[in-house]
């Protein structure tokens, strides 16, 4: 009999200092869906130098256009995915009032309703992990995880996301240690 996966969707993964030299040094992963058949997850961590308008070549509307784009993750990095929260979102699916999408036409309605609570961050790419791969990566001890929130989601410097979540959970040594341990 197979044993039951546990769902980690809503929760956020960390590299648990074990991952230099690779995509997912130092980041904090959302997961946003996760079954017996893989996992689904977009790196909250990694803001780019672009803007939503300098990639999406359609006729957005100009508060998109001026939105920082985030690097999701390694797995198909032209794929669009975007995380929209607000106070009550009744179609959310990663957690509470937290949706993600993926299509055009489902950011345009979004962008296009006001709200003054609403957010919304976009993604171009995502992390993606097949059936048994994450429990893999989890035998080696490669991540943390932290309960996600919104405020974490969306009002936390990119730049300082991981450091102050692995400070949170108590590993101030290695929140404190350098970039590179080569260095060191």
């Amino acid at each position: 009999m197979a044993k039951a996966t546990k769902s980690l969707r809503g929760q956020l993964l960390l590299d648990g200092g074990k991952l230099q030299g690779s995509f997912f040094h130092r980041t904090v992963v959302l997961i946003c869906q996760h079954d017996a058949e893989g996992a689904f997850g977009l790196i909250l961590n990694r803001s780019t130098e672009n803007k939503v308008g300098d990639a999406l070549v359609a006729d957005l509307p100009e508060k998109l256009k001026t939105e920082t784009l985030y690097i999701g993750g390694p797995v198909q990095p032209t794929a669009l995915s975007y995380l929209h929260s607000d106070i009550l979102l009744p179609d959310a699916n990663v957690m509470d009032n937290l949706r993600l999408g993926h299509s055009l036409d489902g950011l345009m309605d979004t962008a296009e309703s006001y709200s003054p609570s609403q957010k919304l961050r976009l993604f171009a790419g995502y992390a993606g992990w097949t059936a048994g791969q994450l429990d893999n990566e989890f035998a080696r001890k490669d991540w943390l995880v932290h309960p996600a929130s919104i405020d974490l989601v969306f009002n936390s410097k990119p730049e300082n996301l991981w450091q102050k979540i692995v400070k949170q959970k108590g590993l101030v040594l290695l929140a404190q240690s350098p970039e590179d341990l080569s260095s060191n």
